[in-house]
């Protein structure tokens, strides 16, 4: 039998670590805690699509990390978005990394966001936002168990959790004011913009109301002066993109792709690429970029660190391969390389065997599409479900964002949170929810 969980809230012997003690003296009326956020959210208009009853699920217990720990996960991130930054460079510019060996050429080439046409495209920065997801493992280690550089959505939601935490706890809440991660995204967005363009137009991407995300990318517009804009409102013209933007039609210079495409070639995000690679145009992130958050090349993430920056890494991966290459996938999780929000992932040791059969066979039809990752139980926290206070597996998503002055983090973030006993599916997508995470003292 393997380690138990690290529980992020309690010791073993059952008594609270030192830095929640105060927060879990105050958890006297659970239930009311969480109908309280949810009257919270509900007033401030904070919704999500996917939910059941179109609310952000936000547990009303934060998840509290130190500042030593904070400290050794904003450094591992840091060094984690610069070499995602440089990797991605480094595939559409001279290939050392792919020559060198350091991934495979054929992992990167066959991969679904690889896209050969931006190859010697005049980018000024490829990944300028970009989340990490962190898992702490039964040995009280950070991990890091994905990246998200496609689409990392939810950082509006993160300010927002904050807010009506400190709204509904009797607890005192960090001085931070998360909403200065605007200001940094929208320095970001205009450091992407294409060469030579200093006061650059923006605009924000998106399926328009119809979106899960509708509630996020509203906001965001608002606080990043960039007006959202559908397809139907794109237009090629002269080698460049115009937006109808309030029935008037604008040039546009660095487009946020919030759609729910994750592609680029084959979607309708395909018609940014000619002005991408003619250097009419930048989107964050760039058209390609998806190929530094594939699965199969997270597996030789660590490698990619040392070559890039010549450092160790700080927060390593979980170790993963192709499904594939093992005969046995017990102790594994099976996920599709280029998927996201925890389509299709399948926990070898708790799937049936219809589940078990139907992704052999996948597997056996398109070997490239699969990897098998090392199953680690995720770490448990505090967690208020029914009105009662249980625990439920949690993980970390920090947001960063990179612009000329360097790497700026989101102080604290989200801590998504499977609310099934016993899941370690967090996504939000597959029934999940969050949780405001502090940095304190």
């Amino acid at each position: 039998m393997g380690r138990p969980p690290y529980d992020e809230a309690y010791l073993e012997d059952g008594e609270p670590r030192a830095h929640y003690a105060e927060l879990l003296a105050g958890l006297r009326d659970p239930a009311r805690l969480a109908a309280g956020v949810k009257a919270e959210l509900r007033a401030r208009g904070v919704s999500f699509g996917s939910a059941s009853d179109g609310l952000f699920a936000l547990d009303p217990v934060p998840r509290l990390l130190t500042g030593d720990e904070w400290s050794e996960l904003q450094a591992g991130v840091v060094q984690r978005l610069r070499t995602l930054d440089a990797f991605v460079a480094d595939v559409y510019g001279d290939g050392r990394a792919l020559d060198a060996g350091v991934v495979p050429r054929a992992a990167v080439e066959r991969s679904p966001h690889y896209e050969p046409a931006m190859r010697g495209a005049p980018v000024r920065r490829w990944v300028s936002f970009a989340g990490v997801d962190v898992i702490r493992c039964p040995d009280g280690r950070f991990r890091v168990i994905e990246d998200q550089v496609r689409m990392p959505s939810g950082m509006a939601y993160a300010v927002a959790a904050r807010e009506a935490l400190r709204a509904v706890l009797g607890v005192e809440a960090p001085d931070d004011d998360l909403t200065l991660a605007y200001g940094e995204l929208a320095r970001a967005l205009r450091d992407a913009a294409p060469p030579g363009v200093h006061e650059p137009r923006v605009v924000l991407l998106c399926e328009g109301p119809s979106a899960a995300a509708w509630w996020e990318h509203e906001l965001l517009s608002r606080e990043l002066s960039a007006p959202a804009v559908t397809f139907r409102d794109l237009e090629l013209r002269d080698g460049g993109v115009m937006a109808c933007v309030d029935g008037q039609a604008l040039g546009v210079d660095v487009i946020y792709q919030r759609t729910d495409e994750d592609r680029f070639s084959g979607t309708p995000l395909e018609l940014l690429l000619e002005p991408c690679r003619n250097g009419r145009l930048s989107v964050v992130n760039a058209p390609g970029a998806g190929v530094a958050d594939d699965k199969l090349v997270h597996a030789h993430f660590d490698d990619l660190v040392r070559f890039f920056l010549d450092e160790e890494p700080l927060l390593p991966s979980v170790p993963s391969r192709p499904a594939a290459e093992l005969d046995d996938l017990s102790g594994w999780v099976v996920k599709p390389r280029g998927e996201m929000g925890g389509v299709d992932v399948v926990l070898w040791d708790h799937a049936d065997e219809d589940t078990r059969r139907r992704t052999l066979d996948a597997i056996a039809e398109d070997p490239d599409a699969f990897i098998a990752q090392e199953q680690v139980t995720l770490s448990v926290a505090p967690t208020v479900c029914d009105g009662r206070l249980v625990k439920r597996h949690v993980d970390f998503r920090p947001y960063g964002v990179l612009s000329d002055d360097g790497v700026r983090l989101l102080p604290g973030g989200v801590s998504r949170v499977a609310l099934i006993e016993g899941s370690m599916v967090v996504n939000s997508s597959q029934g999940g929810g969050a949780k405001d995470t502090w940095v304190v003292a």
